[in-house]
């Protein structure tokens, strides 16, 4: 890919986001991984049988992604050659979530501002899996600053970063274990064997872009607020807290973010009416407050920046 053309995609998603009448890839990716779902239990329900399907859907979905996005610009590039740059350039659009994700948040964060707390728990129920219609609005913060942390690995620095070593396909493939790992990497009793492969992969695949996405949140924190005891804090919660997260991944930006913002993350959550109660992250920081969301939505943006500064500093000397 050429960085011209990750630049122009960059430029898409600023501009345009997630368009819902967008024949986007991953709902189309989606679509196939509840197919599977559905029909392999029609089958059998062995868990030897489920998690065999599981292995093959976690390892043939990426793959069938990364063949036919290739297959497709090579066609196109073999029409005209600018006929493939905008393939290019319209697949990686659709591997980046920043604008989303700062409309996501914003859709919070206003309603909160203006006191409508049943709205805001509406909003962030788009955005998070938990249950929110009791959430108090401590709560409702503190699930959008966490979604914001593990989103700008998933969303914006896991894309860019698969974008650099491979391209559009590449991304796209990433993207593809990311919807399975997020529709059935679960723990649960339908999901802990079928979903087994799809939740490990999906570690795998994260694991230098969650590392990476916390560096560039203390970073880019930096710059927004240049508080040499807040960069601090966030350094050390990051060493700290770092992996007291159930996920291998997810705990780095959380704990970048809590450390920084001197906040406390993670405990009690509820999901379909049972508790889960994860370690705190930032253990000794304060309760999240709205002022905390505008201060990691400024963050997004940097982050934002500053991975694609990396990313297409990358591409030029390799």
């Amino acid at each position: 890919m050429m960085g011209g053309e990750l630049l122009a995609a960059a430029g898409l998603d600023a501009l345009a986001g997630d368009p819902r009448w967008f024949p986007h890839p991953v709902r189309g990716i989606g679509i196939v991984i509840r197919w599977c779902d559905n029909n392999i239990r029609k089958v059998s329900r062995h868990p030897s049988v489920l998690r065999a399907a599981g292995i093959v859907l976690a390892l043939g979905l990426p793959l069938l992604v990364f063949v036919l996005s290739y297959e497709v610009m090579v066609m196109a590039d073999e029409i005209v050659w600018w006929l493939g740059s905008l393939v290019s350039i319209g697949l990686a659009w659709t591997t980046l979530a920043a604008r989303d994700l700062w409309s996501h948040v914003q859709a919070v964060s206003e309603p909160l501002g203006r006191g409508n707390l049943s709205e805001a728990r509406r909003a962030v129920g788009m955005i998070v899996g938990r249950d929110t219609d009791r959430l108090s609005q401590e709560d409702v913060v503190r699930a959008t600053i966490e979604t914001i942390a593990e989103s700008i690995s998933d969303g914006i620095i896991a894309p860019l970063f698969y974008l650099a070593l491979g391209g559009a396909p590449l991304a796209l493939a990433y993207k593809a274990v990311n919807t399975l790992d997020s529709m059935i990497g679960h723990k649960d009793e339908r999901y802990v064997d079928f979903g087994w492969a799809s939740a490990r992969l999906d570690d795998f695949a994260n694991w230098v872009p969650a590392r990476l996405s916390a560096v560039l949140i203390v970073v880019v924190g930096a710059l927004v607020m240049g508080e040499r005891a807040r960069i601090r804090m966030g350094w050390h919660v990051l060493r700290r807290d770092g992996s007291r997260h159930p996920s291998p991944n997810s705990g780095r930006p959380e704990a970048a973010m809590a450390g920084f913002l001197g906040i406390r993350l993670g405990g009690s959550n509820f999901y379909h009416g049972i508790p889960n109660d994860r370690p705190l992250i930032g253990l000794g920081g304060r309760q999240p407050i709205l002022k905390d969301i505008e201060i990691a939505s400024r963050i997004i943006i940097g982050v934002s920046l500053l991975g694609l500064w990396l990313t297409m500093g990358v591409m030029w000397f390799v």
